[in-house]
């Protein structure tokens, strides 16, 4: 419970009134508003899931939380904390910090998660998929991919059910590319610039036992029967002394193996990688 009674969780402001909870001055002076006639403590922090349910108790508990917005709630990363609330809820004119949607929505398509109408896994992957950059669509399937598995083919299913709807093509064609072993939108914009530039498409996460028996390692990804790998190295690399110690002796191992290691940064350029990459893919393939 909060300190002042009302507890941690989004309120209706006209129903703790009406109900006795609350004055009209604490609710000016003790809490915030987060949407029109939402309130929260004011020494509450606002988390995604708080912020959705705020939305859901702004459209008069009509609304089911979709989108990105429920791509969090499943599990995904990456997703920034300032997006929008997203709703499917028939409302053109959305309180700031929200997003609705007019769209069709089975009663199969959604269902209760954290005490919220929330669309399901596949319903998430349908809709964020048939909208953006390719390349941003790729990223956000591969991240709710990487935190519930889910099977493109039960996306399509759902698209069946939904002829006519936009972003359909766009849909198809990233459900071919996504990978759910892309661990961040990073590993997917590399695994993606490959395949774009004609290499096919690499495996992900390959599991490699070092020489002695004694380390397993996973690489990022690669294609195994040339033993080539490509790997996305983030700041944790460089700076984590730990971390970078186990890198060496890592690097010493797939080199015993006979692997090629091309390892990738964020100042590397698209460029750059391609040419190292296909340097290593001819001598690998000659």
């Amino acid at each position: 419970m909060s300190v002042w009674g009302l507890g941690d969780k989004p309120f209706v402001g006209g129903e703790a009134l009406s109900n006795g909870w609350v004055r009209k001055h604490e609710l000016r002076s003790r809490y915030r508003a987060v949407f029109p006639d939402v309130y929260i403590a004011t020494n509450i922090e606002l988390t995604m899931l708080q912020r959705a349910r705020a939305a859901w108790l702004w459209s008069h508990r009509h609304g089911v939380i979709s989108g990105l917005t429920a791509a969090a709630l499943h599990g995904s990363k990456w997703i920034d904390a300032v997006e929008p609330i997203e709703l499917i809820w028939p409302n053109a004119r959305p309180a700031r910090g929200l997003q609705t949607h007019n769209m069709r929505l089975l009663k199969a398509e959604y269902r209760q998660l954290n005490g919220l109408p929330v669309t399901t896994v596949q319903r998430t992957a349908f809709d964020i998929g048939r909208r953006g950059r390719l390349g941003q669509v790729v990223a956000r399937l591969d991240a709710l991919g990487n935190a519930t598995r889910f099977a493109a083919r039960d996306v399509m299913r759902i698209a069946t059910k939904h002829p006519g709807v936009r972003g359909l093509r766009l849909l198809r064609t990233a459900l071919d590319l996504f990978d759910p072993g892309a661990q961040s939108p990073r590993e997917t914009w590399l695994r993606f610039l490959l395949i774009r530039e004609g290499f096919s498409p690499p495996r992900t996460q390959i599991p490699v036992l070092s020489p002695d028996g004694l380390r397993r390692y996973y690489l990022d990804m690669g294609w195994e029967d040339i033993k080539l790998a490509v790997e996305y190295d983030g700041d944790q690399h460089r700076v984590d002394p730990v971390r970078f110690a186990y890198d060496v002796r890592r690097l010493e191992d797939l080199h015993e193996l006979g692997w090629t290691n091309i390892r990738v940064t964020r100042r590397h350029s698209a460029t750059d990688v391609i040419q190292r990459v296909r340097r290593a893919w001819d001598a690998h393939t000659r």
